[in-house]
């Protein structure tokens, strides 16, 4: 069986994975919409692994991963509720999680330059942060 460990570093690997793409995109001096849309992308991928671990770190802990319409919210707010987050972090994962909202539901042509690039600019420390909180966890086990 594979190990809380092992599955938190497989999505670690995807992640930095993607973010070195996002740093290729957001180098770019002149973006179109073809590199807005791949900058999106790779936000909603850096967002999908958060919600990964914490799904495996909730399930691990033995606490029930939500199921209603609003789990994306509701995951944040059982991390937070069981110490596996702090609302500040949190709170910095909202802005991603609203992104992520946008991005399922609108259209790559509707992107704004200016706020996007300020996520993808922000993710890498909000990545960093949230893997310290992770390895506190996985210390705790």
């Amino acid at each position: 069986m594979v190990s809380l460990s092992e599955k938190v570093n497989a999505e670690k690997e995807n992640v930095d994975r993607v973010l070195a793409d996002l740093e290729t995109a957001m180098n770019k001096e002149e973006k179109s919409v073809i590199e807005l849309a791949a900058i999106a992308t790779f936000l909603h991928n850096i967002y999908n692994g958060v919600e990964n671990i914490l799904k495996q770190v909730l399930k691990e802990k033995g606490i029930i991963v939500p199921h209603s319409d609003t789990w994306h919210k509701e995951l944040l707010d059982v991390s937070v509720s069981n110490n596996i987050l702090p609302e500040t972090l949190a709170d910095k994962l909202r802005e991603y999680l609203a992104f992520r909202h946008f991005f399922v539901h609108g259209y790559g042509f509707m992107i704004d330059a200016a706020p996007l690039e300020e996520l993808a600019r922000g993710i890498p420390s909000v990545w960093s942060e949230f893997l310290v909180d992770v390895e506190k966890v996985l210390q705790d086990k």
